[in-house]
Formats: structure tokens, C-alpha cells, sequence
């Protein structure tokens, strides 16, 4: 039976797991504005479990804006579609970023659809890429995960 919170064992894996990277947006915790969080992928109100294959590492702003939400409309097709699921996909299979490391851009319907649900590309947060990058200090292309 899956425990009743996360632990703060748990919670270590899973900050260790992502390389206290957002596993959506890919923000670095190192630089976060706010603390970050063990998300539940598939939400607890739906039935989720506090096990490691249903935790992802998460900024304030990817968790706040996914809730309780499993699915998104794809903006190009206006077909919901299921959110990224960083347990089970790749991220590069599905998102990508723009030419000055700044924006997200989803390359398949779940790509999109997470990109506009979670609103991947705040203000804020292409703000800070765009400055992180200047510093040499934002690489996402080097995230492991």
C-alpha cells in the first residue's frame, strides 16, 4: 500500500532523480525565484499514489498551473491530449527549445498541449532563461534526465 504523504526520503530521490531541475519547464532549483516541490503526475484526487513512478520534480509555477489536470487541449489540433508524463517519456521526444534557449516549444501534441496547460513559457521564466543563458549558467541542453 502506497504511504499516505511523501516522505522526505522520497522527496530527495526525486530532486536527486531530476538534478533539482523542473522536470516540465526545466527551470534549475539552484536559480528558482520559489521553493520546488514533489508533483504528483497522476493527481491523488484521481486516484494517484505517493509511489516514485507517479512523483516528478517541480518549480511553483509548472505545479500550481497542473494541479489536478492529466490532459490538455493541443493548440494545433484542439484535440485534448494527455500531459507530459516525465516518469514514462522523454522530454527531447516532446519539447524542444527556441533558437536563443529562452522558450519551450512542444513538437508533438502532448508537447504542446503541456506547454499551454502549464504555461511552460511564463513571462518570468523566459525572463530568467533568457538571463541564466547570458550567464553561461542556463544549459538545458545538458540535463541528463
Amino acid at each position: 500500500m502506497a504511504s499516505e504523504r511523501v516522505t522526505d526520503a522520497m522527496r530527495r530521490i526525486v530532486a536527486a532523480r531530476a538534478q533539482n531541475y523542473c522536470e516540465y519547464c526545466r527551470c534549475s532549483g539552484e536559480f528558482a525565484t520559489e521553493s520546488f516541490t514533489v508533483e504528483h503526475i497522476k493527481p491523488r484526487q484521481v486516484g494517484g499514489e505517493n509511489t516514485l513512478e507517479n512523483l516528478a520534480w517541480s518549480c511553483f509555477g509548472c505545479n500550481s498551473h497542473k494541479h489536478t489536470k492529466t490532459h490538455g487541449i493541443d493548440p494545433i489540433t484542439g484535440q485534448p491530449e494527455a500531459l507530459f508524463n516525465p516518469r514514462q517519456q522523454f522530454w527531447n521526444e516532446h519539447f524542444s527549445w527556441s533558437s536563443d534557449k529562452s522558450e519551450v516549444i512542444g513538437k508533438t501534441p502532448c508537447g504542446r498541449a503541456t506547454v499551454e496547460a502549464l504555461r511552460l513559457n511564463r513571462a518570468g521564466v523566459i525572463n530568467l532563461r533568457r538571463l541564466l543563458f547570458m550567464a553561461g549558467v542556463h544549459l538545458p541542453d545538458e540535463c541528463q534526465f
